[in-house]
């Protein structure tokens, strides 16, 4: 079974930013590589650039050409970047990225200047986005579909917070499945930036959440975002916690976002047709699937779901995050937010994620 992620399918569409010899020019895409000016102009920013894979030291904190937006594209002076276990696994080598290149695939900011043939967004315009890779930089060059309004109440540290994970949680939660009253589910790692928000969006919906953490610390948080139950997997096999407290019945869907670790557990968690969304693979790939298994387990469903597949349009684009942001502003949605890093300091960021002792979302803030 594949265990690709959004970034796999996204990212690696959308790679700017890269450095290239100065006094040169790219016409076109090249691995979505930048414009660079034969102006004379040696126009500088900051940014973490990656030039050989490796642990969180080979995050460098340089100095490295402005990107020049191109046809279709808004260049966005970036006020915060998300911080993303994707993140991790480019800059380890995971998933491959033409080197070298800037990290992040999340943000928020005002739009800088346009490239030609934009409509629709405005220099000063306070947006978002998820997708366009080089957040971790003073500027980015984004495509200017794939920029999102940030609206009056929303700001824009929560903004950025919002995008990778706030889109997860909600596709999950209204897409993959539409949660309602009478539904239960398991949140896994429910302390983490989707758990947090996962975990609220499917309270609202109705549904009964049961989430995992790997401490009683980290359960207080989960609680506190509306958990019914909370299972510490260290200390107990969360499936047989599942059977007891669903007395024997089974769940209708598991998120699961570990992947290896979990998958078999998991399973044994549903009930008869339930669903395993599995959205990810932070423990590692889950080994080859005989899916003849489903069929003896009580016809269970997987699926394995990729935000791109539901914000692949500008329309789904603007309906997700418009609900999300809407949840926001209403009040209904708390963005609980771990830690906010300095730009020099992106590695520490990557150290704390990897760590897995974090709650809440990890950002870098770049702009005032």
């Amino acid at each position: 079974m594949h265990q690709g992620g959004f970034g796999e399918i996204v990212y690696t569409q959308f790679f700017r930013n890269v450095e290239r010899p100065h006094g040169t020019t790219l016409i076109g895409k090249v691995s979505g590589a930048i414009a660079v000016s034969q102006n004379g102009r040696n126009n500088k920013m900051k940014a973490i650039q990656v030039r050989g894979v490796g642990g969180p030291e080979v995050l460098e904190f340089r100095d490295v050409p402005d990107p020049v937006p191109q046809a279709g594209e808004a260049l966005v002076r970036v006020h915060t970047s998300g911080v993303n276990f994707m993140d991790v696994y480019f800059r380890e080598g995971k998933y491959r990225a033409p080197l070298p290149f800037i990290p992040g695939g999340e943000g928020s900011g005002h739009v800088e200047a346009l490239g030609a043939g934009v409509t629709g967004s405005s220099v000063g315009d306070a947006v978002a986005w998820l997708g366009s890779v080089g957040s971790y930089a003073e500027k980015v060059a984004v495509p200017a579909d794939r920029l999102v309004r940030v609206p009056a109440g929303l700001d824009l540290q929560s903004a950025a917070a919002l995008m990778v994970q706030g889109i997860t949680a909600y596709y999950l939660s209204h897409l993959t499945i539409a949660l309602k009253p009478g539904h239960t589910a398991l949140v896994h790692a429910a302390a983490g930036g989707v758990g947090l928000l996962l975990t609220q969006m499917a309270k609202k919906a109705g549904a009964v959440v049961i989430g995992t953490v790997s401490t009683a610390e980290k359960a207080k948080p989960a609680r506190e975002m509306g958990a019914d139950e909370v299972i510490i997997y260290t200390e107990t096999q969360f499936d047989q916690e599942v059977k007891r407290i669903t007395k024997g019945v089974g769940l209708d869907v598991v998120y699961d976002g570990v992947g290896q670790s979990t998958f078999e557990q998991s399973l044994k968690c549903l009930r008869r047709r339930g669903l395993l969304a599995l959205y990810g693979s932070s423990s590692g790939p889950v080994p080859l699937f005989d899916l003849l298994r489903l069929s003896t387990m009580g016809s269970l469903f997987i699926t394995r779901p990729i935000s791109l597949d539901y914000v692949r349009t500008r329309d789904e684009l603007t309906s997700v995050t418009g609900s999300v942001f809407s949840m926001f502003t209403s009040g209904e949605l708390n963005v609980p937010i771990s830690r906010v890093y300095p730009l020099r300091s992106a590695a520490d960021s990557h150290r704390d994620i990897e760590s897995r002792k974090t709650t809440g979302k990890l950002l870098l803030s770049i702009g005032g």
